[in-house]
This record gives structure tokens, C-alpha cells and sequence, in this order.
């Protein structure tokens, strides 16, 4: 089951892959976004193989309730059934609903080891810090590296190069994204400074509380380059919803460079890589 489960996660990559990457939101979307991690294609995975139970299971009921209403309704059963054992029936509802939930909780249990064990040890770390209502980044590397990140204001998008709302969206965009490289192992610690909060990007598949005064420990490995969105997911205060998080990732020459320059001029580095990843697109999309 470990190894289906594991292939299964690995074809989603590749479907997804074939897709147009949702790194953010989309309008009436029922589904989640495509996956960026493998971690998050098991997630998706996971989520429909519960579904091949879930829905026989609530028709089968729904067609219960409804038989039992028109055939033993008052009308036309008034003397009612007085039956007060069946075997059958009691070794059926016993074994069925045990034999259901092994086979949810089997892969259910691998997804949650797989969540908490990375495939190799970690190249990066990254302290994330919940403030009300913004998050402080410290790169755990020789020289550390910290920046603030908050909410892009519509004043500030001009001078930031991100006027683009289809790229940059309201509410999602930050002034200064996270920056890690694409196909490396990054562990995230995260914490508050003052109430609850939690991080979340929901293309990785990670989402872990930051509790003040304590230290939780999340990892991701992006399978693909882009710019990929999250929020606060645990109610913080009056602007909560105003609390995004945004992760570029990058190459790893593309992030060696930012993060060399991002340690003298945070602001011209960020320019300096989005010049490159757009310059990088758009040289893409001529060539197709």
C-alpha cells in the first residue's frame, strides 16, 4: 500500500504538471490546487480515494432513511415490527464499518508518517514569526538573512514592480516574498509573537500552527518553480484576513544570487530576481 500510495503521488505530479499551474485561489474552485509537492499529490490522492467510500456510504443511508420513512410510516404500517435481534444484521453493521475504516486509516497513517519525515535532511531552514498581522523570515544560513513580509499595499505596487493583479492578486501579494530553491528539502520553523496564528500554503501541503512561546517544525520539497500563495489560517484578530504568505521558488543559482544580494539590498535583490523570472517567461513563452 506505502509503495501504491507513494506511485499514486507521483502521477498526480506528472498530471499536474500537464496543467496550468494554480499557485493562488481560482474563482469557484471546488477542487485543491494542483499540487507542488509530493507531499501534496497524496494529499489529493488521499482525498479521492475517501470519496469512493464516502458517497456510496451517504447514498446507502440516504436510501435507508427514505425506505424506512414510506414503508414503515404510521399509514401504511400501523401495527409496527417488534423484531429486537438479527444476528446478520449486527456481525454486517460490526464488520463493515471495521473493514471501511482500514482501509482509510492504512494510507491515512502512511500520509501522516510521509508528513513528518522528510526524504533527506533539510539544506535550508527558515524561521517564520506570526506577528498580528504580518510574518518575519530568518534564513538559517552562514550571515543569517531576516525581512519582514506583509500585505501589498496598492500604493506600494508601482515601486515594487508588482502591478500585474493577475500575478500579484489583492489580498495574497506581500511586499516581500519568501525565496527558497526548486527540488531542495527546506525545513520551516514557526512560532508566534503574540496570539495564535498559522502557516499555511495549501499547493505544499503544509499548514502548522504558530504558537508563541513555542516552536513547530513543518519541511516542504517545490517540484516546480513559481509563485505560490498561502494565508494565516487560524483566527488572530481584526485582520486576520489581511495576513497572506507568498513563497517564490526559484532555481538554485537564481536563489544563491538573491540571497547574496538580499543580505546587502533586500528590495534591489527581489527586483533583480523578479526581472529575471519574468525575463525567463517570457523568453519561454516565445519559444513555444
Amino acid at each position: 500500500m506505502k509503495k501504491f500510495l507513494a506511485g499514486a503521488g507521483a502521477a498526480s505530479m506528472v498530471f499536474a504538471g500537464s496543467v496550468a499551474q494554480a499557485a493562488q485561489p481560482q474563482p469557484w474552485e471546488m477542487t485543491f490546487q494542483p499540487a507542488a509537492t509530493a507531499i501534496m499529490s497524496q494529499i489529493t490522492w488521499f482525498e479521492r480515494y475517501t470519496l469512493w467510500f464516502i458517497v456510496p456510504i451517504t447514498l446507502f443511508v440516504l436510501f435507508l432513511l427514505a425506505w424506512c420513512i414510506l414503508k414503515y410510516r404510521a399509514s401504511v404500517n400501523p401495527t409496527p415490527s417488534k423484531t429486537s435481534h438479527n444476528t446478520l444484521i449486527e456481525v454486517a453493521w460490526t464488520l463493515g464499518p471495521v473493514l471501511i475504516l482500514l482501509a482509510i486509516a492504512v494510507p491515512s497513517f502512511q500520509l501522516l508518517t510521509a508528513q513528518y519525515s522528510p526524504p533527506e535532511e533539510p539544506k535550508l531552514t527558515v524561521k517564520a514569526t506570526g506577528n498580528q498581522w504580518n510574518w518575519d523570515y530568518e534564513y538559517q544560513v552562514e550571515q543569517p538573512l531576516s525581512f519582514n513580509s506583509a500585505i501589498l499595499a496598492d500604493g506600494d505596487r508601482a515601486g515594487l514592480g508588482k502591478e500585474d493583479k493577475a500575478k500579484y492578486p489583492r489580498l495574497l501579494a506581500v511586499d516581500n516574498e519568501m525565496v527558497v530553491p526548486v527540488g531542495v528539502v527546506v525545513r520551516v520553523l514557526v512560532t508566534g509573537a503574540d496570539v495564535i496564528h498559522a502557516y499555511a500554503v495549501p499547493a505544499f501541503g503544509i499548514k502548522v500552527d504558530a504558537v508563541p512561546g513555542r516552536i513547530n517544525e513543518t519541511w516542504f520539497k517545490a517540484e516546480k518553480e513559481g509563485l505560490y500563495y498561502g494565508q494565516c489560517s487560524e483566527l488572530c484578530g481584526k485582520d486576520h484576513a489581511f495576513m497572506p504568505i507568498a513563497v517564490r521558488v526559484v532555481s538554485e543559482k537564481q536563489y544563491e544570487t538573491w540571497l547574496a544580494a538580499a543580505k546587502a539590498d533586500l528590495p534591489g535583490a527581489n527586483k533583480a530576481l523578479m526581472a529575471e523570472v519574468d525575463g525567463t517567461n517570457k523568453v519561454a513563452s516565445a519559444g513555444n
